[in-house]
């Protein structure tokens, strides 16, 4: 093989060996945007229907894509006046608020008097 015909082979065959890079586990930066996007789309239909204004979504879940979680919260809330649903309040913070005053830690005991004989 002559040198010039392994260099023109060689784009085939780094065209080859990259394509399989999905099989190796290897994200691309499409596939991770798609992502990023898919759950803050997801983050803001949640926020939305369990009745959090979208300044709170913002604030909880700082990490997310602002413009994906705003597009996932107009999606559910425009499906939840088509279908006339309401929000669903959250359960698990309920509960959590109403037994942190009960697991408070208890006031010290008095110690006892030191015995004098």
């Amino acid at each position: 093989m002559r040198p010039t015909a392994f260099f023109r082979s060689l784009p085939l065959v780094a065209a080859c060996l990259l394509g399989g890079c999905d099989m190796l586990g290897i994200e691309s930066v499409e596939k991770i945007a798609a992502a990023r996007e898919a759950d803050g789309k997801a983050i803001g239909g949640a926020c939305r229907h369990a009745g959090r204004a979208i300044e709170d979504c913002y604030a909880i879940y700082r990490k997310a894509d602002r413009a994906s979680v705003f597009a996932g919260w107009r999606d559910m809330n425009d499906y939840m006046r088509e279908n006339k649903i309401e929000p669903v309040v959250p359960q698990l913070a309920a509960q959590a608020a109403q037994a942190q005053p009960a697991m408070a830690p208890a006031a010290p005991a008095a110690k006892p008097a030191a015995e004098t004989h």
